[in-house]
C-alpha cells in the first residue's frame, strides 16, 4: 500500500509539474481549494476515531494533516505542493467540534490573503488522494520536501505508520 501511495504521490507531483505548477506561489497564491473553503463556510474541526487512534479530520470527516517542514504557523506548502495538499481553509472563523479544543483552533493568512486553520500552531491540509471520510492514506508520506502526519487531539503529529 505505502507504494502504491508513493507512486501516487509522484505521478500527481509530476501531474502538477505538467500543469504550470513550480515552487513558487501561481497567481493568486496557488492554493488548490478545500472542501470547507469551497462552500464558502467556516471550517469545522472534530476528532474521529481511526486506525491510528483518535485524530482531526474536517466537518465531514475528512482527515487532516500537518506538515513537518511548516514552521511555526506558517505554511511552507504552494503551488505544486498545495496541488496534492490543499490547505483547510475557512471563510468566517472555524469551529471545534466532537472532542476538538477550540483553544487550539485558529487562522493563519496565506500568500494569497485566505484564511487557513491551524491546530496548537499548525496549519491543517488534507491529502488529495483522501477521497473518503476515515481515510488516512497520507499518513507518514514524505513529500514536497517533509513528511506528513495525522494530527492527535492534542496537536501533535501521530508518528506510527497507517
Amino acid at each position: 500500500m505505502r507504494s502504491y501511495t508513493l507512486a501516487l504521490g509522484a505521478g500527481l507531483t509530476l501531474l502538477a509539474a505538467a500543469c504550470g505548477g513550480g515552487d513558487q506561489p501561481a497567481a493568486g497564491g496557488g492554493s488548490a481549494a478545500s472542501p470547507a473553503a469551497a462552500g464558502g463556510s467556516a471550517a469545522v474541526v472534530k476528532v474521529a476515531t481511526t486506525s491510528l487512534g483518535q485524530i482531526l479530520v474536517d466537518g465531514a470527516g475528512r482527515t487532516l494533516y500537518l506538515f513537518e517542514a511548516d514552521k511555526g504557523a506558517t505554511s511552507s506548502c504552494y503551488s505544486s505542493c498545495a496541488a496534492l495538499w490543499p490547505p483547510l481553509l475557512t471563510h468566517g472563523a472555524p469551529a471545534a467540534a466532537a472532542g476538538a479544543q477550540m483553544s487550539l483552533v485558529a487562522t493563519t493568512t496565506r500568500t494569497d490573503g485566505s484564511a487557513q486553520v491551524t491546530y496548537a500552531g499548525h496549519p491543517l491540509y488534507y491529502w488529495v488522494a483522501d477521497k473518503n471520510a476515515g481515510q488516512t492514506s497520507g499518513q507518514a508520506v514524505n513529500n514536497s520536501g517533509g513528511v506528513w502526519y495525522v494530527v492527535a487531539v492534542d496537536g501533535s503529529a501521530v508518528t506510527k505508520a497507517g
